[in-house]
């Protein structure tokens, strides 16, 4: 019996220690485990301090917005029923410098050629490019010669109360002359014309609120208080237009003799690119305070 219970013993011995020997190999293993992670963790930091010390995570700035270049005022056409909706504008990516082609086509000749300002005045040239693109002057009445002398045109209504369904403001009106030293001289004395002939300019319903109606001087204009923006200048076709300027005149319907005896149609008008190679344009002339234009009923 002694016997037995010693091999018991022994038994229960030899299971104890293999028992013991489990449980110290797997505590061997979770130190390793612990020792490789806490390994791993501490390279992993030296790397991300590393990076970070090298501006890794610096966040890439976001691209700025373009600036919006032009503003659109939106008009109601239900008030106006002269207004024809051909949408907006863009406001940003227009550009900025040289000049734009722009051709008339009439029914008064060859074509009329004009160079748009696009460095003094990037709105109306952009205004110009949108409403041609539309075919918005394609078959419409050049209806009136103002009184400042200069073709009136841009009106799809043909009454002077058209146009599209926004506005925006005057870009590049030139400054007034400045006072001659005595009364009795005359205010354009020795200076240049404000408004030269084959001077494209815009004319609105009010100053600053230009639409789509045009102005083309046959001849030098140079008031006081100068309100139309200048767009542009005629670099073709010159004497098309002042030959339009001497046709007969006739009654409008209002009671002014301001209207073309013979239609003067625009059959086309188109609006080229850019010009890459334009030179410099002259810097923009300083606005002065407005006065009501001359020519009746504008728009």
């Amino acid at each position: 019996m002694a016997s037995s219970r010693d091999r018991q013993r022994k038994l229960a011995r030899a299971k104890l220690d293999r028992q013991m020997a489990r449980r110290a190999a797997s505590a061997r293993r979770r130190r390793q485990i612990q020792a490789g992670v806490g390994a791993a963790l501490a390279l992993a930091l030296i790397v991300l301090g590393s990076v970070w010390a090298l501006g890794g995570f610096d966040r890439e700035p976001s691209p700025a917005a373009a600036p919006e270049i032009c503003a659109w005022t939106p008009q109601d056409a239900a008030s106006n029923s002269s207004l024809k909706d051909v949408g907006m504008p863009s406001t940003t990516g227009l550009p900025t410098t040289g000049t734009r082609p722009m051709t008339i086509t009439t029914n008064q000749g060859s074509p009329v050629t004009v160079d748009l300002d696009l460095a003094n005045a990037p709105c109306a040239g952009a205004s110009f490019a949108h409403l041609a693109g539309r075919s918005f002057y394609d078959n419409t009445t050049c209806h009136e010669i103002t009184a400042d002398g200069a073709l009136r045109c841009g009106d799809p209504s043909g009454t002077g109360t058209g146009g599209p369904t926004y506005t925006f403001t005057s870009e590049n009106v030139p400054s007034a002359p400045a006072p001659e030293p005595t009364p009795s001289a005359s205010p354009a004395a020795g200076q240049p014309p404000l408004y030269p002939a084959g001077t494209v300019a815009l004319i609105g319903s009010a100053p600053g609120a230009n639409g789509s109606q045009f102005l083309i001087f046959l001849k030098d204009f140079n008031p006081t208080a100068p309100t139309y923006p200048i767009v542009g200048k005629v670099s073709a076709g010159l004497d098309v237009i002042q030959k339009i300027g001497t046709t007969e005149l006739v009654d409008n319907g209002s009671g002014e003799k301001v209207k073309p005896k013979t239609d003067v149609v625009i059959q086309s008008l188109t609006v080229g690119e850019p010009a890459t190679d334009a030179p410099p344009a002259a810097p923009p002339a300083t606005t002065t305070p407005t006065a009501t234009p001359t020519a009746a009923g504008q728009s």
